[in-house]
């Protein structure tokens, strides 16, 4: 029979157990928060010898700070471990290895976790029965993005989303160094060349590179992802100096994206257009701040339309979809009324709360405001699918039926032909064929990761050189490129990845919304709720613009860091789900 002092001496020890828990926790996120800090800040700032070594800088820059962080974690993770042996009998260690149990993998791992596990073996299954085993494993003969990278990328993201704590400095230390990148991008289109990198490089191709980033491609490719965080925290954060904050970061990436010069920037800005309405209808709130944003980006295009104009001689100058935007009839007109329009609906919303408090009070409120957001929700969604199929139709018309040419500019975005997106058309059409001619291992496992450069100058160099003039060492397409070397089992797992993962934290926003508005809306959605739409629509814009761009270790680092982010600040919701 137990007495007292036995429950005395059983709480003491639990509590003594939970304090051992909770510092090694800490510690351990204290490790992961310093190292998500220097890479979302050395990343995109670091370089060596201008523009010639920028590649292998930041991938050295990278993989050499998840080893490190690796290591740290590893020595804390022994002492820790003799620790618990000697003072509480592993207790920890063995809680720790029962989660990873098969029995126990269903509340360890969400389908998306398992999709990315699927991955990386068929990464490493490609790997092994590739011709290049060795270009496969460290993607040498490409843009380094072989087995090697990828598996840093898998386990980066199970080290943060299981043992990192969110925290929303990280997201803060991300737009610091963005606004600084993106200053630099945008000197640069005023030719300004702060850094003296163009200098160094040949006057034709001087224009192609820009910032701190690179090529002006992976410099969207950056961008987008700062833009889908800024403009999505923006829209749903409250308090004066967050909203600044958050609005100046939006506004600069805004600017930066457009003066890229990049083709690729159309297709993050539409997904992050098309789809944050999803989302931010659901509150008065998110609908104001979404015309705001729009009223913003006009405002921009046509403070480039000024700039363009007053200082023509020194402006590296728009052309393609952007400049026909910068050039749109009644342009200011469109200005002023989009804020017309923000200003009258945030009025609208403002009479509204006055007018309902009593209404609020015997509970009608809620049931009728809840009923016209989801309305707004699902007419926007109406009005997405309307718009996908007016781009269907317009695509068949232009390319099966032959009426490109009724479309104008346009048409060079509609017809598909080898000269299509710079010759990505070209690269598109030989790729699939030769996929068609792999044989079955490699159709089901790929070539080897990121050796897509050995199979086109092995099959078709003189052609490439002979058609358009250049050698293609990527697919120009990050969904087209994992098909042919890691195979279509390896990309379906990594787009459910994706969009599991994508899921799960638009989910959890919209479950917290739901709770804000019932509790006290004036009181603002919880950090990790910011956090996570912010890193929701940083992958979705980072995703949007692969359809047309390629996987590089400078961009596409910090879209895995800011899935692992996202993913972490919602790990409680998912867990209890």
């Amino acid at each position: 029979m137990k007495t007292k002092g036995d429950f005395m001496d059983t709480k003491a020890m639990k509590n003594k157990t939970d304090h051992f828990a909770a510092t090694c926790s800490s510690v351990i996120s204290g490790v992961i928060s310093a190292f998500l800090v220097i890479v979302v800040v050395t990343l995109p700032l670091i370089y060596d010898n201008s523009y010639f070594n920028i590649l292998e800088t930041k991938y050295k820059c990278f993989y050499m700070s998840v080893l490190a962080m690796l290591a740290v974690i590893l020595v804390l993770g022994l002492i820790m471990l003799v620790i618990d042996l000697k003072e509480f009998q592993g207790e920890h260690a063995k809680n720790l290895f029962l989660a990873l149990k098969p029995c126990n993998w269903k509340q360890t791992f969400c389908l998306a976790d398992g999709a990315v596990i699927i991955f990386w073996l068929v990464s490493v299954i490609s790997t092994l029965q590739s011709e290049y085993l060795y270009e496969a494993f460290w993607g040498n003969e490409g843009r380094y993005s072989g087995l090697f990278l990828m598996t840093l990328y898998v386990i980066m993201y199970f080290v943060v989303t299981r043992c990192w704590h969110y925290n929303k400095w990280v997201m803060q230390a991300l737009f610091a160094a963005g606004l600084i990148v993106c200053y630099i991008g945008i000197t640069d289109y005023f030719q300004l060349d702060i850094l003296h990198f163009r200098g160094k490089v040949k006057p034709e191709q001087s224009t192609i590179f820009t910032s701190t980033i690179g090529n002006i491609n992976t410099y969207t490719a950056y961008v987008a992802l700062l833009m889908g965080a800024a403009t999505a925290m923006f829209t749903t954060v409250k308090g004066w100096l967050k909203t600044c904050w958050y609005y100046l970061c939006m506004v600069v990436s805004f600017f930066a994206i457009i003066l890229g010069c990049s083709d690729n920037a159309y297709l993050a800005l539409g997904a992050m257009f098309a789809l944050l309405p999803l989302l931010v209808f659901r509150n008065k709130h998110g609908v104001t701040r979404y015309l705001v944003v729009i009223a913003t980006f006009a405002t921009v295009i046509q403070c480039i339309d000024w700039i363009n104009q007053a200082y023509a001689d020194m402006v590296i100058g728009l052309d393609s979809l952007f400049q026909i935007l910068v050039n749109l009839p009644g342009l200011l007109v469109l200005v002023v009324l989009l804020w017309c329009l923000a200003a009258g609906v945030f009025y609208y919303f403002r009479k509204k709360e006055k007018e309902n408090v009593a209404a609020l009070l015997s509970g009608k409120k809620e049931t009728t405001e809840k009923t016209a957001k989801n309305m707004l929700v699902r007419i926007w969604l109406i009005v997405i699918i309307l718009g996908l199929l007016a781009v269907i139709f317009m695509l068949i018309d232009a390319n099966a039926l032959g009426h490109g040419a009724r479309y104008g500019s346009l048409g060079n975005y509609l017809v598909f032909n080898d000269s299509w997106g710079t010759n990505r058309g070209y690269i598109w059409r030989k790729s699939l064929g030769l996929y068609a001619a792999f044989p079955f291992m490699h159709k089901l496992f790929g070539f080897g990761p990121d050796t897509f450069g050995i199979m086109t100058t092995q099959s078709f160099m003189k052609d490439m050189i002979g058609t358009v003039g250049q050698v293609f060492d990527t697919a120009h397409n990050e969904y087209l490129q994992f098909l042919l070397t890691i195979g279509p089992i390896g990309l379906l797992a990594y787009l459910t990845f994706l969009i599991g993962n994508s899921w799960n934290m638009a989910k959890y926003w919209i479950i917290q919304n739901e709770r804000n508005v019932k509790t006290a809306e004036a009181a603002g959605l919880p950090s990790e709720c910011i956090g996570a739409i912010g890193c929701l629509f940083a992958v979705i814009c980072y995703c949007a613009q692969a359809l047309v761009n390629l996987n590089l270790p400078i961009a596409t680092p910090v879209m895995w860091v800011l899935m692992s982010v996202g993913l972490a600040a919602i790990k409680n919701e998912v867990k209890n789900r």
